[in-house]
């Protein structure tokens, strides 16, 4: 059944009304994890003594026990949070037992007819008793329209935070109102150009602004918060990229305790369900390389070839990087192709990135570049000693060389590699990896023998 339209006289029964001052000076700090904080100036003029104050165009999601009010002279007596919002189906509800105005139109004659009835339900379709008869209000295409001599005390045409306030005098009080709403968040989102012949990439950076708390933000100040505070929803994915090595630099973004800032330049109005997008980031030319990866995640074969991954390494250091601090969020690469028209080749996400790391990001696997991993022999030297030996066949079908970034993985305990053809570098605890040149339209084999206790 849809809402039937509803019509509002002219008068109003007179009520005594709380005062109301509009959304003043906003600020808002917006956190990666579905939470902001609100901090409206407002002016209000108060009598002395008690009164009570409504604060319209608050969130819809605000957290009323997170709510403050600071001001010269006055104390907090009480407060509630009316979110119960003006609509056609609110307002027949909150008439369920009170009288109400009929209003039929006769479509033959243009004439109308008024009469008075009493709302016996509103649950899931309208009970009417008008006089001596009982009569569901049904939609059915004739022009029918309910009035209603007032709105409901309790039902507010925008989300309304009020407080009972006890003033020493009377006046003017500047005041400012705080508390932590969910409904809002930003993300980060980068865009690179990869040009493959110079090894430099343009990196662009843009945070996206969500806003479905219910209220629009006019004018306001707004400032970002990298990192997942306490209390929030981390709305993160997976992870896809390699941080292959943690930055140890210090750049020049203030920080708040363990997080970063970034204040927008210019205020903005945050509309309720929209999203905005600002420019956080902008270099040219940065250093970066292809490369391709491959990971063996055991001393296993694999009878089939495997596709290596591709991936681009580029480091944020402030020498021969991007020189700054990366926000968690999704990297899409795109290529310029031979018209010189740039193409998308994949995508990865980032965590939160301090200055000065290394990074790998992985953007889909090599058609060309395959490696077979085969297990030649494997001993058991004793009840808890076991020796295997690996051969890893690369093949290269491009017209050009390549190097493969080969790890094995799964090297725990007192694991020793007793014998390779290629020298490796040892990356971690259970990992050792190789850089392996494989020619052009060729294969190279790599052979490694590995010590391993269980």
């Amino acid at each position: 059944m849809r809402c039937l339209p509803v019509v509002m006289p002219l008068l109003f029964v007179a009520v005594p009304a709380p005062a109301q001052t509009a959304q003043g000076d906003v600020a808002v700090t917006i956190y990666n994890n579905d939470i902001a904080l609100v901090q409206d100036a407002r002016t209000l003029t108060v009598p002395a003594g008690r009164s009570r104050q409504e604060f319209p165009d608050v969130s819809a999601q605000i957290r009323p026990e997170t709510a403050s009010l600071s001001g010269a002279g006055i104390a907090i007596v009480e407060q509630n949070f009316d979110y119960d919002l003006l609509s056609p189906d609110k307002l027949m509800e909150k008439a369920v037992g009170q009288t109400i105005t009929i209003v039929r139109t006769n479509p033959a004659t243009g004439a109308e007819t008024r009469e008075q009835a009493r709302v016996l339900a509103a649950n899931g379709g309208i009970v009417l008793q008008i006089g001596e008869r009982i009569e569901v209000l049904r939609d059915d295409g004739l022009p029918v329209r309910v009035v209603f001599d007032k709105v409901p005390d309790n039902l507010r045409a925008r989300p309304t935070l009020s407080v009972t306030i006890d003033a020493a005098k009377a006046g003017p009080v500047a005041t400012r109102l705080s508390y932590l709403t969910p409904g809002m968040g930003w993300t980060s989102d980068y865009v690179m150009l990869f040009d493959e012949k110079t090894g430099a990439a343009d990196m662009q950076g843009w945070v996206t602004l969500t806003n479905n708390s219910g209220t629009t933000y006019a004018n306001a100040r707004t400032l970002l918060v990298a990192g997942n505070v306490g209390g929030g929803r981390n709305r993160l994915g997976a992870l896809t990229s390699t941080l292959e090595a943690a930055g140890t630099e210090s750049g020049q973004r203030e920080r708040l305790g363990d997080y970063y800032l970034y204040p927008l330049a210019e205020r903005t109005t945050i509309a309720q369900a929209q999203q905005k997008q600002v420019s956080f980031l902008d270099v040219k030319g940065a250093p970066a390389r292809k490369a391709y990866e491959f990971v063996n995640g055991w001393l296993s074969g694999n009878d089939t070839p495997r596709s290596a991954a591709t991936a681009i390494k580029f480091s944020t250091s402030r020498q021969g990087g991007l020189g700054d601090q990366l926000p968690a969020g999704t990297i899409r690469v795109y290529m310029r192709d031979q018209r010189g028209d740039p193409q998308f080749i994949g995508e990865s996400r980032i965590d939160h990135t301090p200055m000065g790391s290394s990074l790998s990001i992985r953007t889909g696997e090599a058609f060309d570049v395959k490696v077979k991993t085969v297990v030649e022999e494997r001993t058991r030297l004793s009840s808890r000693r076991w020796q295997t030996r690996m051969r890893y066949i690369l093949s290269n079908a491009r017209p050009e060389p390549v190097t493969v970034d080969v790890a094995q993985n799964g090297l725990w305990g007192d694991a020793r590699v007793t014998a390779q053809s290629l020298e490796g570098n040892r990356v971690s605890a259970d990992r050792i990896e190789w850089k392996v040149p494989v020619p052009a339209n060729g294969t190279t084999e790599l052979i490694a023998t590995f010590d391993t206790r269980y």
